[in-house]
């Protein structure tokens, strides 16, 4: 008597079937781009670094317990509230006390000389303890750019009232792909005075580590 063989599985509905699932796979999944804080990194200069005085640093220290430190002003250190960094920040770099050459004509502060001299000089300093939790890192950077940006609007807007927006505003609308080749052109020019004019010299040290 012949021996009847098994039959055969047709596998051919499987494999389009499995096809089918890898284009669903493929048109649906997303991938996830890691984000951060937008930095541009200076250029790097083999030339000496130039010596800057004490009183054009705006030293800011955040503790392991998320506490800020600052020095400035010609003070030796003081505790300071986040919802009080910015305006000491403002204050700060819109000092203006310099003088001579290296006066500051459009500074409205309060002219200390044991502050900072003018836009261009004054520079803010971060350090950060490497237990310091990632939020108040966040908002302490947040509001050190709220600071230059609040600056930056005021003299955006005295230079050029035409425009009826800020600084802040205009080089939103010049970096959004929707903006006109045009507007871009007109606006380019008049941003990057203000970035000339008061430059975002924010420096971030190594966080320390903790005792």
């Amino acid at each position: 008597m012949a021996k009847r063989s098994a039959p055969e599985v047709n596998a051919g509905s499987m494999a389009d079937i499995a096809f089918l699932l890898l284009i669903f796979f493929l048109v649906t999944t997303t991938i996830e781009i890691d984000s951060g804080l937008n930095r541009k990194l200076p250029p790097i200069e083999e030339t000496e670094p130039p010596i800057i005085k004490e009183r054009n640093i705006f030293q800011l220290t955040v503790n392991g317990k998320n506490q800020l430190f600052l020095k400035a002003n010609g003070n030796d250190g003081e505790v300071v509230k986040l919802k009080d960094l910015r305006k000491k920040a403002v204050a700060f770099l819109d000092n203006g006390g310099g003088t001579g050459q290296d006066r500051c004509e459009k500074c409205k502060g309060k002219r200390n000389p044991q502050s900072s001299d003018n836009f261009q000089k004054a520079i803010i300093s971060l350090q950060n303890d490497r237990l310091t939790r990632y939020d108040t890192y966040i908002a302490v950077q947040n509001e050190i750019i709220a600071a230059y940006n609040e600056l930056r609007d005021r003299e955006f807007k005295l230079a050029y009232p035409n425009l009826n927006m800020g600084y802040v505003e205009a080089d939103k609308m010049y970096s959004d792909p929707r903006t006109s080749a045009e507007d871009k052109a007109r606006l380019k020019d008049k941003i990057e005075a203000i970035k000339v004019l008061i430059p975002q010299k924010f420096s971030e040290a190594e966080p320390k580590k903790s005792n």
